[in-house]
């Protein structure tokens, strides 16, 4: 496979879906519908019912890959001062400790994933409330049948880690039956209006030098990015676009979370991958990047309005200190008041950047080779 970046790739609508044969833009911009029709399947599946054995001791969310990211925005729409642990179980064993005083969440698109299944069986042998969410007909939902646990239906999208919304919205429908976070209707639907909004601006037709997921994506090609959460739902957001760089663009990035990555990736400024000397202005479109020195730093913050004053004061100082050292910084902020809005605005638009990025560099960003044989590998 040949990659090199060809920016005419992002000119037009016609250009951009000519290199994305499997349809990953027109899937990432099916979030908003996601959220509603997950909401119906939802409240028919009885979501609201779980809380008539009351509230548990600890919610744990089974899943894989992208089975395990409505864990993270769960966690961040309830957060850290929620009434009960939140965990997320990314492999094949659930904690020693669950048992019958807790609810196991298990996630999984297709509802045949391997691990996610193996959890959620020991989690019914245990006595453990289940809730699962994924494909219908599937292992997952028959399981869930067998354990009298509560299943939703989701139709996929296409790539899993493209229906992350409508995995994720029976997760928060459930924390808010449990009184675990206030997720009013009103706010699943301005998420649904702010998620259109996002694809609005980042539609393919829309020009890089105004459209802000192209325009993000060439400036980060070539460079190894540093993704920084700075709150609970930037930091879900975060670890979101590190993985979708890998599965999407088949490009490396580097997860951090402050205020730890002040204490340990902020030293990264000083060695090999640091420019020498100031940048180009990143924030000039037209600059001719061919004088720009190849494969170096970029530090992207994801800022939230929820961050806690120390945390956003070393937001701010690690900025200004990468730019001393001519490190690009790309700064990335969250729309909207409620905590899913907010996670979801920074989604949104990372997915599009994922995208865009894989686009650009002339790679397919639904495939995914090198995951499809390992798994042929280890089957």
């Amino acid at each position: 496979m040949s990659v090199s970046l060809d920016p005419s790739r992002l000119e037009s609508a016609e250009a951009a879906e000519a290199a994305d044969p499997g349809g990953m833009l027109r899937q990432v911009a099916s979030s908003a519908a996601q959220v509603r029709e997950s909401r119906r399947a939802a409240a028919e599946a009885g979501v609201a019912g779980l809380a008539e054995d009351g509230r548990p001791r600890a919610v744990v969310v089974v899943g894989t890959g992208s089975g395990a990211v409505p864990g993270d925005v769960l966690a961040a729409v309830c957060g850290t001062g929620c009434a009960v642990p939140i965990s997320t179980v990314r492999g094949p064993r659930l904690p020693g400790w669950a048992g019958a005083a807790d609810l196991v969440v298990a996630v999984s698109s297709s509802g045949a994933a391997e691990e996610t299944l193996e959890v959620a069986a020991e989690a019914a042998r245990r006595g453990c409330r289940l809730l699962a969410v994924g494909g219908e007909d599937s292992p997952l939902a028959d399981l869930a049948g067998r354990s009298r646990g509560v299943f939703v239906p989701v139709r996929s999208a296409g790539r899993p880690r493209s229906t992350l919304w409508g995995l994720t919205i029976p997760l928060v429908l459930a924390a808010r039956a449990l009184r675990l976070a206030d997720v009013p209707d009103a706010v699943l639907e301005s998420t649904a209006v702010l998620l259109e909004d996002v694809a609005h601006r980042c539609r393919p037709s829309s020009e890089p030098f105004v459209n802000p997921a192209k325009r993000l994506a060439l400036d980060l090609a070539g460079d190894v990015p540093l993704v920084w959460g700075a709150s609970d739902p930037s930091v879900a957001a975060a670890y979101r676009m590190c993985c979708q760089l890998n599965e999407n663009a088949k490009y490396p990035a580097v997860f951090g979370e402050l205020p730890e990555a002040g204490r340990n990736q902020v030293a990264v400024f000083d060695g090999f991958f640091a420019r020498a000397g100031s940048p180009a202005d990143p924030d000039d479109f037209f600059r001719d990047r061919l004088d720009e020195p190849e494969h170096g730093l970029h530090l992207v913050l994801l800022r939230d309005a929820g961050e806690h004053p120390r945390v956003r004061r070393r937001a701010e100082a690690s900025a200004a200190l990468a730019r001393d050292r001519g490190v690009a910084v790309t700064e990335m902020r969250a729309e909207g008041d409620h905590p899913l809005e907010r996670v979801a605005s920074l989604i949104a638009l990372v997915d599009y950047v994922t995208v865009y990025l894989a686009i650009a560099l002339g790679v397919d960003p639904a495939s995914e080779p090198a995951v499809q044989e390992l798994r042929a590998r280890i089957a």
